[in-house]
C-alpha cells in the first residue's frame, strides 16, 4: 500500500497550490515563427511558493528541514554554486524555522560579469542571515566539510546537511507532492495528453516528479531540459537511481529503466553559463506573458521548451506545461547579458 506525504516529518514553508496559467500570447508568438500543431502552453508557478522569493527548492526544503527538526538538530549546513537559488531558499527556510545556516558556496563558474559576486543570490543570503563561506572551485569538499562539521560539534551544535539542491530522496517528496498537485490542476482543466517540461539540474525535482508519477499511475508525461552537466547519459542515470529511491520512500512501483527524458541541447558550455538561446527565450516570455525567468535555470529550460514545440515534439499533445522553478532575481547577476540588448 503506498504511503501518504503527510506521513513524513514536515515544516510548512510553501504558498501552495501554485497557479496554473495559460499562455495564450507566447503560443501566437510561436505560431507567428511558423511553428505548427502548437499545443496549448501553460506555465505552472512555483516561483510563488512564497519563501524569499519563492523557487521549487521551497517544496524540497518542508521535507528536509522537517527531517532536520525532527533529528533536534540546530545548524543547517547546505552547498551550492555562488548563485545558488537552493542556498537562498536554504537560508529563509532555516530563518522561518529558527535554525542557524551555513552556506559553503563554491566558485566554479568561470563567469566574469561584475556583479556575478556581489548581487543576486548572495546579496539575499546576507540579508537572509546565514554565514556565507566561499571556497575556490578546486577546494577538497571533505576537507573543508570535515572541518566545518567539527567546528560546529566543538561549539555544541547538531548539523542537518542537505546536499546540494535538496536533491535526495527526502528532498524529493517535495516534487512527488507538485506532481500530485499538478496532475489535479490539469485534470481540473480537463487537459488530456499533456507533458511538463522543465530545467533539470541536480536532479532532485525530477526524481521527484518521476516519483509522483509512479505513485499517481497516471498523469502528465515528463520532460527534462539538462541545464547542469555535458555527461547527459549520467545525470539521466543519477537521476533514474534517485527517483527509484524516493519511490522507494512511498512505496510506489519502481519507475523503469530508460523512462527519464533529458533533453542535452540547451546547455550551452556548461552551467550557469548564458546562451544566445537563454537570452532570447527571457526576452521572449517576459515581453509576451509578463513573466521574468532565470539566467541558470528557467531561461535555458524555457529555450528546450520553445525548441522542442518549434520541433513539432508535442504536436500531438493537447497541453504543455513548462515549470517555473524560480530564480528570477539571479537576472541582476548577469545584468551584462541584458544591459544593451
Amino acid at each position: 500500500m503506498p504511503k501518504t506525504l503527510t506521513e513524513f516529518p514536515h515544516l510548512r514553508l510553501a504558498h501552495l497550490p501554485t497557479p496554473l496559467v495559460e499562455m495564450h500570447r507566447l503560443r501566437e508568438a510561436l505560431k507567428a515563427r511558423g511553428a505548427q500543431h502548437v499545443p496549448r502552453l501553460f506555465v505552472k508557478r512555483d516561483d510563488c511558493t512564497g519563501l524569499a522569493t519563492g523557487g521549487n527548492k521551497t517544496r524540497k526544503l518542508e521535507y528536509l528541514l522537517g527531517e532536520a527538526l525532527a533529528q533536534g538538530c540546530n545548524t543547517v549546513v547546505t552547498t551550492g554554486a555562488l548563485q545558488s537559488n537552493h542556498a537562498r531558499q536554504t537560508a529563509a527556510a532555516a530563518a522561518a524555522a529558527g535554525l542557524s545556516c551555513i552556506l559553503v558556496l563554491f566558485d566554479t563558474v568561470p563567469y566574469s560579469g561584475r556583479a556575478y559576486r556581489k548581487s543576486g543570490n548572495l546579496l539575499l543570503d546576507r540579508i537572509l542571515g546565514a554565514e556565507v563561506r566561499v571556497e575556490p572551485g578546486d577546494a577538497d569538499a571533505g576537507s573543508v566539510f570535515g572541518e566545518l562539521f567539527k567546528e560546529i560539534e566543538s561549539n555544541s551544535g547538531k548539523a542537518y546537511f542537505v546536499p546540494v539542491g535538496g536533491s535526495s530522496p527526502t528532498g524529493s517528496l517535495g516534487y512527488a507532492r507538485a506532481y500530485l498537485e499538478l496532475a489535479e490542476q490539469a485534470e481540473a482543466l480537463g487537459l488530456g495528453k499533456t507533458v511538463l517540461v522543465h530545467a533539470s539540474s541536480s536532479g532532485g525535482t525530477q526524481a521527484g516528479l518521476v516519483a509522483g508519477a509512479a505513485l499517481r499511475g497516471s498523469g502528465p508525461a515528463i520532460a527534462g531540459i539538462n541545464v547542469y552537466r555535458q555527461d547527459k547519459a549520467a545525470m539521466a542515470e543519477g537521476i533514474h537511481a534517485l527517483a527509484c529511491k524516493t519511490a522507494t520512500l512511498l512505496d510506489a512501483s519502481t519507475p523503469p529503466a530508460g523512462s527519464i527524458d533529458l533533453d542535452g541541447d540547451y546547455l550551452g558550455e556548461g552551467y550557469g553559463l548564458p546562451t544566445p538561446g537563454m537570452r532570447e527565450a527571457v526576452e521572449l516570455v517576459a515581453r509576451t506573458e509578463g513573466v521574468l525567468l532565470d539566467p541558470v535555470y528557467t531561461g535555458k529550460g524555457m529555450a528546450g521548451f520553445i525548441g522542442q514545440i518549434m520541433s513539432g515534439k508535442y504536436a500531438e499533445k493537447e497541453a504543455a506545461i513548462f515549470l517555473h522553478t524560480g530564480g528570477t532575481h539571479g537576472l541582476f547577476a548577469y545584468e551584462g547579458e541584458f544591459a544593451s540588448r
